[in-house]
């Protein structure tokens, strides 16, 4: 099913107003009924990370993250039990994960008397148990289970979605009898960055010749495109001028949605 950029639009406008919460997420569905949930979720979290982006400075500054760390403590001792920092990241518009890190990354340096590495901060993150403060650390908990967008539960979707459509494509490749050489074998030939797959012999798709798949399990929106393009595509092309097999491929992207 396609979407309109006049429909994408109205979508975007609506998530201006709500906050990035599981019960906005029903709103959405609710709103535009006729549109997937895993639709509605791509464009939900790309749309706040975009809204994140343009206010990220703003919660790093060195009296935002000792605002942020004493409400935590008097918050804590008040009432240990209370969703603190879940709650003070919905205060301040901010994602529940990064709020996390932020308190998280403040204790430590109080404690250790050094900045810690990020290294220890993402590990503890991903497993809160790993905190050496009981309370801190089912507040972590809780912010990163309770978060939609941001922090290790959704890495950890994002790569298995991944993964799991680059499967489905190669399964539909296999079904059409393409000819392809996959990323991993063009790695193992030393290729720096790839595409996922290369068609040994290219196709015609309305009207254009494909050489190569790059697989995305996300919404593609403009901004993405673009992001992709520096990032990746633009870099195939500049390979391209070194093989011969991937000369005048044109560049098409197969985005993918979906949330489980």
């Amino acid at each position: 099913m396609k979407l309109t950029k006049a429909q994408y639009d109205e979508i975007a406008q609506f998530l201006g107003h709500v906050q990035p919460t599981r019960q906005s997420l029903r709103q959405l569905k609710e709103k535009f009924p006729s549109q997937s949930q895993s639709t509605l979720l791509s464009i939900f979290s790309q749309e706040y990370q975009k809204q994140i982006k343009r206010t990220h400075a703003k919660h790093h500054t060195a009296e935002a993250i000792e605002t942020y760390y004493q409400r935590y403590l008097n918050g804590v001792m008040k009432n240990a039990a209370a969703p603190v920092l879940l709650e003070l990241a919905n205060e301040v518009d901010f994602a529940p994960s990064l709020m996390a890190r932020i308190v998280l990354e403040r204790f430590l340096q109080e404690k250790e008397q050094a900045i810690p590495s990020k290294t220890l901060i993402n590990s503890m993150l991903r497993d809160p148990s790993q905190i050496p403060d009981g309370v801190l650390a089912n507040q972590v908990y809780q912010c990163t289970v309770n978060d939609c967008c941001y922090g290790p539960l959704v890495d950890c979707i994002k790569h298995a979605i991944g993964h799991e459509h680059e499967v489905l494509l190669r399964e539909m490749l296999l079904e059409k009898n393409l000819s392809f050489i996959a990323e991993d074998q063009l790695r193992a030939k030393g290729y720096d960055k790839t595409p996922d797959f290369i068609l040994e012999v290219p196709v015609a798709v309305e009207g254009h010749i494909i050489h190569w798949i790059e697989s995305k399990a996300s919404f593609g929106d403009e901004s993405s495109h673009q992001a992709y393009l520096q990032d990746q595509f633009w870099s195939y092309w500049n390979s391209s001028k070194e093989n011969s097999h991937l000369l005048k491929f044109h560049m098409v992207q197969y985005s993918f949605s979906r949330f489980s």
